[in-house]
């Protein structure tokens, strides 16, 4: 049987959520408060621009909002103050920021984790879900990691997240006054209210808006493509797991049907809109990035009763759906808050 997020554990329950002004926090957040749960969260200011945080209008969501950087310490332990569980997303997230800026990303993916962690000690949480990335893999691509391969990363974003799992493994070997502690490794996620910079549907969606070509880097590249309220449904399930003892110390959160490419995803895009992709090589040298990857996420759905709602087909649909509520001018917080209602209850 298919699991969803308990009502019963998150109802008036305290909940920090890092980086709730991201796309991943956003949904999140809009799902905890749905559940009844009393949201805090702590991040940066959202980028300039269209974002989730705006769209889902999550501030109506959040019983705090606090703004401050995860590598001050007096701030993430006023943070941390009173919560029972920990959901830790903040992270410079975007792989191509990585080579612009590698010690910034290393810095905040890294010292910002370190930070909580720290803060963590002697709080008195019930668990705290570390998530990190599924790049976090020394990639061959030769087949779906589990979660037992080797770290890897050579990229700064990658390593740094590969290094977060090393940190948290170190921290919760170390110290025994940190609440039950797992990282989350879940693949490239998709949904409305991403406007993320270089990242494959909100770059499509600002090519759209602006009549020009979508460039991409590497069509032939596949990735392990999924919904975001599956992927946010597995952090809560794995929270709840920390909370009753039964969590593994890592799990990975993968689509329902295999990894994609990135021209395969277009072409469900196209299917779904009805609109043609009007697509280019990126000019100059790629990026350097790995041609494959894909997850195992077996140990999930074993331990935690978890799988994934949407298949692919479906994921796309939803996703071109927003944006296309969203460009017309809908309200996109009841419109989101109606499909994790259908999410949750089916």
């Amino acid at each position: 049987m298919v699991r969803r997020p308990d009502p019963a554990f998150w109802s008036g329950r305290r909940v920090l959520l890092t980086g709730h002004t991201g796309f991943k926090g956003a949904w999140a957040t809009r799902m905890l408060a749905l559940l009844g749960a009393r949201v805090t969260g702590f991040a940066l200011d959202p980028e300039p621009g269209p974002s989730a945080f705006a769209a889902l209008s999550v501030s109506d969501a959040l019983d705090r909002d606090l703004r401050g950087d995860l590598r001050d310490a007096a701030a993430v332990a006023q943070a941390v103050d009173g919560a029972e569980v920990v959901l830790h997303l903040a992270a410079q997230a975007i792989v191509s920021e990585g080579y612009r800026d590698p010690a910034g990303t290393w810095g905040s993916n890294v010292t910002g984790t370190l930070t909580l962690l720290q803060a963590l000690r002697g709080s008195g949480a019930r668990a705290a879900v570390l998530v990190t990335s599924d790049k976090v893999y020394r990639n061959a691509g030769d087949r779906a990691f589990v979660e037992s391969d080797p770290l890897g990363g050579d990229d700064p974003y990658s390593a740094s997240k590969a290094a977060c799992e090393i940190l948290a493994a170190s921290h919760r070997a170390a110290f025994a006054d940190l609440p039950p502690l797992a990282t989350a490794r879940a693949g490239n996620v998709i949904g409305g209210g991403d406007f993320g910079r270089d990242r494959l549907i909100p770059d499509l969606v600002r090519a759209h808006v602006a009549g020009v070509p979508l460039r991409l880097r590497n069509p032939a590249a596949t990735r392990p493509f999924q919904h975001v309220l599956d992927v946010v449904s597995g952090y809560l399930l794995l929270a709840e797991a920390l909370a009753a003892g039964t969590a593994a110390p890592a799990v990975n959160f993968g689509p329902a049907e295999a990894e994609l490419s990135v021209a395969d995803l277009l072409a469900h895009w196209q299917a779904a809109t009805g609109q043609p992709v009007n697509w280019q090589r990126a000019e100059g040298l790629p990026m350097p990035e790995k041609p494959r990857l894909a997850l195992d996420s077996g140990l999930a759905r074993r331990s935690l009763g978890w799988a994934p709602r949407f298949g692919t087909a479906a994921a796309v649909a939803a996703t071109a759906d927003w944006y296309h509520a969203w460009a017309a001018g809908q309200t996109m917080a009841a419109a989101s808050d109606n499909a994790l209602r259908a999410f949750l209850n089916e």
